[in-house]
């Protein structure tokens, strides 16, 4: 058993496994930020799809005295 090489793999293992976390990470951030992006676009075309269905309501305010 050669103790040196055990170690050199187990140290090049333990690398691995940090890189593969740390991407993970950077995946995880990226779909959490365009979620929030697409969550954000949806709100904020709601309004423009609403009132392209129905356009003639909410354009105007009848007041009389």
């Amino acid at each position: 058993m050669d103790i040196a090489g055990l170690s050199m793999s187990l140290s090049q293992m333990k690398a691995a496994q940090q890189v593969s976390i740390s991407v993970m990470k950077l995946s995880m951030d990226t779909a959490k930020n365009q979620g929030s992006e697409m969550v954000q676009m949806i709100q904020s075309n709601t309004g423009m799809l609403e009132q392209s269905v129905t356009p003639h309501l909410g354009a105007s305010i009848d007041i009389r005295l």
